[in-house]
């Protein structure tokens, strides 16, 4: 019984642990970037599935007011006209699908091989 019990615990803990970009999208968030994007946005799923499970690391902004209709304050007021926006640290925006390796070079984290 306790073979069972440490091999499922084992199985667990291998299905919970960290992902593969937990310590990227951490240095991302930590760079002062933004992630604004919206819950219906295609693009806003397909970059966060490029983090895989780090996903919800990311320093990400929803925009969308929950019946689609609408933006909420806070991306009105950083003037957000598109989906997926990321703001970093010195003011600039790339807008659209980023790939890894372009927020590796705009915020200095290191993307893991």
């Amino acid at each position: 019984m306790k073979k069972i019990f440490l091999l499922l615990s084992l199985l667990l803990l291998a299905a919970c642990g960290p992902g593969k970009y937990d310590g990227f999208a951490t240095c991302i968030a930590q760079s002062e970037t933004t992630f604004y994007g919206a819950f219906w946005c295609p693009h806003c799923a397909a970059q966060k599935e490029m983090f895989g499970s780090s996903a919800d690391l990311l320093p990400y902004v929803e925009c969308s007011t929950p019946d689609k209709r609408a933006q909420t304050q806070v991306c009105i007021d950083a003037d957000i006209q598109s989906y997926p926006t990321w703001e970093f640290k010195d003011g600039s925006r790339l807008t659209g699908e980023v790939s890894l390796a372009g927020l590796a070079q705009k915020t200095g984290c290191e993307l893991p091989q």
